[in-house]
């Protein structure tokens, strides 16, 4: 299965320094002529690889990219000559270099920074898995982790992405959004059952959806992976804007929906409350 967001330190600041024009272009997003499509589009062929695609050809990178043939072909030479990319028998595959693009991310970006060292706290005082995600499209890409030493999933470690519709952290992320967006987003997913326990049906996952922004927090069993129960709430700046998403993850076996609320609820909103003064 197919298993980064923004930085918001000074944003508000920054932008009320600008002149009137400026400021408007920074609300109202930027215009055409000023984007350079074809990094645009190199950056969609990197990421037209994935779990499920991790070797390509030239052709179906041009579907996928809504590219012709001819395009798609520049676009993986260049990749190559760069090391992004490597070939071989007509098949095209990413490189590590490209984990480059993840670690700057990673070591420059504030949240992953700031909350790591919570996350340490919460995994090591609860004795389990522990990590933070933020919400990208139709998934969650973690920002933050660690295991405490107990691996539940090969999904709760920096950079991998999951649904957000079958994770804890996912409807934390969800409940945040204006009702409009939450229902358009649910609109534009392929709700597909991973498990037998994964909800499906558009209006089931509204309405937990609206269980989440209204208790504070989401609790789901074994949606994503048979074996996996975890529990989520938002982590929110000093606005109160929800930033990211924080959880704790067990082995079912182990512990209990009712177990997973009573001891790990309690620490997760007392790490929220903490975070809440740094970010």
């Amino acid at each position: 299965m197919n298993a980064f967001h923004r930085q918001v330190p000074d944003i508000e600041r920054e932008v009320t320094d600008l002149p009137l024009a400026a400021t408007r272009a920074v609300a109202n997003g930027p215009q055409k002529r000023d984007l350079i499509a074809g990094l645009e589009k190199g950056l969609s062929v990197i990421a037209a690889f994935d779990q499920e695609r991790p070797r390509l050809t030239m052709s179906e990178v041009a579907a996928l990219c809504g590219l012709t043939r001819a395009a798609a072909r520049r676009y993986l030479i260049t990749l190559e000559h760069l090391g992004f990319v490597s070939s071989e028998r007509k098949m095209y595959s990413l490189t590590p270099k490209v984990l480059r693009l993840g670690q700057s991310y990673m070591h420059s970006a504030r949240l992953p920074r700031i909350v790591q060292p919570e996350l340490h706290k919460l995994a090591f005082a609860l004795k389990e898995a522990s990590a933070a995600s933020v919400l990208d499209g139709a998934d969650v890409i973690c920002i933050a982790a660690t295991s405490a030493g107990r691996m539940v999933s090969a999904t709760l470690q920096p950079g991998t992405r999951v649904p957000a519709y079958c994770t804890a952290n996912g409807r934390v992320l969800l409940a945040a959004l204006p009702q409009d967006a939450i229902d358009g987003w649910i609109a534009r997913q392929t709700l597909t059952a991973l498990t037998p326990n994964t909800i499906t049906h558009g209006e089931r996952l509204r309405i937990e959806v609206a269980r989440t922004r209204a208790q504070g927090y989401a609790a789901v069993d074994q949606e994503l992976e048979l074996g996996l129960r975890t529990i989520a709430v938002p982590l929110r700046n000093y606005r109160g804007d929800v930033l990211a998403a924080m959880n704790v993850s067990v082995h079912a076996a182990r512990v209990s929906m009712d177990q997973l609320i009573d001891d790990c609820l309690p620490a997760l909103m007392h790490a929220q409350s903490s975070l809440r003064n740094l970010l």
